[in-house]
């Protein structure tokens, strides 16, 4: 990549980043005010809001994330696969994307039942749980997908250590790529 479209790759990827773990640590508020309000209708209101900020903002920022760092690996020195620090933000970031999409119906299903009839305030905050459990989960690993990148421990993977000798040599990388 070019150094400017480099730097606005890495713009989007940080603001998509960014944007998942603020829209994550909201839907925890959330969560924490669906579980420990006494008034019904600010538990309700909570539960109910869940669904639109996984569906519009968690989701859209969370697959724009993934896509940015898969386009960020390819197009710099770091690569996908050449350090540890890189391999596991792409681990934990996959695996935070699977289970936020799984878990977009469960957000349905709990915003669903809070609309209906008039459950009891105890009811609606035993709702509340779940998602509060699952967004905690999420916060945690996406500050340490954040804290990988500021601080890139050292590294490097089987597969890094082997395409840095070759480029050394003059070669390209595995499968004839070149590895800058």
């Amino acid at each position: 990549m070019t150094p400017r479209l480099r730097k606005l790759a890495l713009t989007v990827h940080v603001i998509s980043s960014v944007g998942w773990l603020g829209a994550a640590a909201a839907f925890l508020a959330l969560a924490v005010a669906g579980l420990r309000s006494r008034d019904a209708d600010l538990v309700v209101a909570a539960l109910l809001m869940m669904e639109p900020v996984t569906r519009l903002v968690l989701v859209p920022l969370a697959l724009a994330s993934l896509l940015t760092g898969f386009v960020q690996s390819l197009g710099t020195t770091w690569g996908l696969f050449r350090y540890y620090w890189v391999v596991t933000k792409l681990v934990l970031t996959v695996v935070a994307v699977i289970i936020l999409l799984q878990y977009t119906e469960t957000i349905r299903y709990i915003a669903a039942a809070a609309s209906d009839t008039a459950p009891s305030v105890a009811d609606l905050r035993v709702l509340a749980i779940s998602p509060l459990l699952h967004a905690a989960g999420g916060v945690l690993a996406l500050m340490l997908t954040t804290i990988l990148s500021v601080y890139k421990p050292r590294g490097t993977t089987r597969y890094g250590r082997r395409a840095m000798r070759n480029q050394r040599r003059g070669g390209g990388g595995q499968s004839g790529v070149p590895v800058s």
